[in-house]
């Protein structure tokens, strides 16, 4: 089974790709954890990618077509593998097709969990972490059993600067705008499945669930 999880900021991929992951057993390969496993190892692709980054660069296409399929050609679940935040354009689209051509595989289906603006910018600014280890939570959906505080260790949770309604929305149209072209390059192939993100996260998943089974 190989997976694509798309969706734009607040939809709920995350929710989701935990509850695929532990109930289909398919790896979870995500583009910021490759960037940062390789910084960490100080791999020569990471040292790359580290230089653009704090150049205050993107890492281009062909850079992270690169990391990705290195990262998958290590891959040997039998499970297969599911991609969350990759491809994120009609090149990237492109040069994965053809890798998984060349290894004999295709996309079983691509995720994409859609939902309104209004839906999007109350998860995203409602979203808080925790200063310490990272916990996340929501302040209606998923609330701390001490307001403000979290449940793991304790510490003070926070919002995240770019997780107000102002910038929520800013990042939701930037989304929108580069992922357009990628939502219909899919459609086209007939792999693509639409998902409505408006639901509860559980009622989100049994349809997702349905149609992987």
């Amino acid at each position: 089974m190989i997976l694509i999880l798309l969706g734009p900021p607040g939809a709920g991929k995350g929710s989701q790709a935990s509850k695929i992951i532990e109930e289909f057993g398919v790896t979870h390969i995500s583009t910021g954890d490759i960037f940062r496993k390789n910084i960490k190892e100080g791999t020569e692709l990471g040292l790359k990618v580290k230089k653009i980054i704090e150049a205050g660069s993107l890492v281009s296409d062909d850079l992270t077509n690169e990391l990705v399929f290195d990262r998958l050609a290590k891959e040997n679940s039998e499970s297969g593998f599911m991609l969350d935040g990759y491809p994120r354009n009609i090149n990237q689209a492109e040069a994965l097709d053809s890798w998984l051509k060349e290894h004999d595989k295709e996309i079983t289906k691509v995720i994409y969990i859609e939902a309104s603006n209004e839906t999007l910018i109350g998860r995203i600014s409602g979203r808080r972490v925790c200063k310490n280890c990272g916990a996340t939570y929501h302040i209606k959906n998923h609330p701390p059993k001490v307001d403000g505080i979290c449940d793991v260790c304790g510490s003070e949770l926070v919002q995240r600067p770019d997780d107000n309604e102002e910038t929520a929305l800013d990042r939701i149209e930037v989304y929108n705008r580069k992922t357009s072209p990628l939502i219909d390059y899919y459609e086209k192939s007939g792999v693509l499945h639409r998902f409505n993100g408006n639901l509860e996260i559980d009622e989100v998943y049994e349809d997702v669930r349905d149609s992987l089974k």
